[in-house]
C-alpha cells in the first residue's frame, strides 16, 4: 500500500507517505531530510515523511492526496537508498473508489442500526462491508471506497471491525465524497441502476452533476 499526501499550508514542503495503519508502539528514525516511522514490534515500515520534497520531485501543485507516477516513486526510492533506508515504496495504481452492487444487507448480530453487506465490486468474491447508512438495502448500486482509499477529509480506509464483525471498505455518501449539492445528512449514495458497470472506477467528473441545486 502506498498513500501519499501534500499539504504545504500546514506542513510546508513535506510529502507524507503511508504504507500501513498506525500502531501503538512506533520507532522514529531521521536521516537528513527523510523520517521513517516503523512498528517497533515487527520492524515494518508504517510510513515516511519526505522533507523539502520539491528538491527531489520538483514543485507539487497539489493540496491533498498525491497520485505519484512510476518515475516519482523511483525518485523517492532512490532518495531512501541514499539515506540508508530500504527502498520499499511500491506504486499502487489500482482504483480505490469503484462502483459496487449490494447483493445482501443483513442485520448486524450486535447492533440494531448496522447492516452487514455483501457488496460486489467486479472481483471473484464480494466484499463484506458493515454499513450504518439509514438507506442501506440490497439490490442497489453504490460507491465503494476500497481499502487504501483516502477520503476527501483525509480519512484512510483500512480493514477493520465494527462491533466484532469484519469490514473491508466503506460504502460512501455524496456528502463524504464532497460532491456538489449532495444532501448534508447520513445516507449512502445510491446510483441510478445504469450509471456505471460494477467494478468500474467511479467517475468523479460525471458525478459533479449528480445532484441539482
Amino acid at each position: 500500500m502506498l498513500i501519499t499526501s501534500y499539504n504545504p499550508t500546514e506542513l510546508g514542503d513535506t510529502l507524507i507517505a503511508i504504507l500501513r495503519p498506525d500502531t501503538a508502539d512506533q520507532k522514529i528514525e531521521t536521516h537528513q531530510n527523510v523520517t521513517r516511522i516503523s512498528d517497533t514490534a515487527t520492524g515494518e515500515t508504517l510510513g515516511y515523511n519526505f522533507f523539502d520534497v520539491s528538491k527531489t520531485l520538483g514543485a507539487l501543485e497539489v493540496n491533498g492526496q498525491v497520485h505519484l507516477t512510476a518515475t516519482q516513486v523511483a525518485q523517492l526510492n532512490a532518495l531512501l537508498t541514499a539515506n540508508d533506508f530500504e527502498a520499499d515504496l511500491v506504486l499502487d495504481t489500482t482504483p480505490k473508489f469503484v462502483v459496487g452492487y449490494v447483493e445482501t444487507a443483513t442485520d448486524h448480530p450486535k447492533s440494531d442500526h448496522l447492516l452487514v453487506t455483501k457488496t460486489q465490486i467486479g472481483t471473484d468474491q464480494p466484499l463484506q462491508i458493515v454499513s450504518g447508512s439509514p438507506n442501506m438495502q440490497a439490490d442497489i448500486l453504490v460507491v465503494v471506497a476500497k481499502v487504501g482509499a483516502m477520503m476527501p477529509d483525509g480519512l484512510i480506509i483500512w480493514p477493520g471491525e465494527l462491533r466484532g464483525v469484519a469490514s473491508n471498505g466503506m460504502i460512501v455518501s455524496g456528502r463524504e465524497l464532497r460532491l456538489p449539492n449532495a444532501p448534508q445528512r447520513p445516507g449512502a449514495l445510491i446510483l441510478p441502476a445504469d450509471y456505471q458497470k460494477v467494478g468500474e472506477p467511479f467517475d468523479f467528473e460525471r458525478a459533479q452533476t449528480l445532484f441539482t441545486a
